[in-house]
């Protein structure tokens, strides 16, 4: 009964690894970093993920919610179809309707990775 124990708990063990190193596993021809390219994105460039979701994380979450879904602020699941990348890139940089701005507080560089981030969302 103990040695049954040993190999289902083994096997587990396996199939847990397994699963989790398949989990991160980035595209080879950008050497793993996770980037997607907006359709519309204005600045034609590919759109590093991790860093704009960081950054969502840090500066929207608290009123969008983790998935954009809204909540204090608007929902943002398909802000790419009812703003263009300018639209929100100016809704960020100045804020407006509750939102506060920010110019200052971000980046340019931010603020266009945000925005380009944002409007990939169809």
């Amino acid at each position: 009964m103990i040695y049954k124990n040993k190999w289902v708990l083994l096997l587990s063990v396996f199939a847990l690894i397994f699963a989790l190193s398949a989990c991160g596993r980035g595209n080879d021809a950008n050497n793993g970093a996770n980037t997607e390219t907006p359709a519309e994105n204005n600045g034609n460039a590919a759109v590093n993920t991790a860093e704009a979701e960081s950054l969502y994380g840090k500066n929207c979450v608290s009123c969008h919610a983790v998935d954009l879904s809204g909540g204090n602020g608007p929902n943002l699941q398909h802000v790419g179809k009812e703003m263009s990348f300018e639209q929100i890139k100016t809704q960020i940089s100045n804020g407006g309707n509750g939102m506060p701005g920010y110019k200052g507080q971000l980046t340019d560089e931010e603020i266009d990775l945000l925005a380009a981030w944002l409007e990939s969302h169809k």
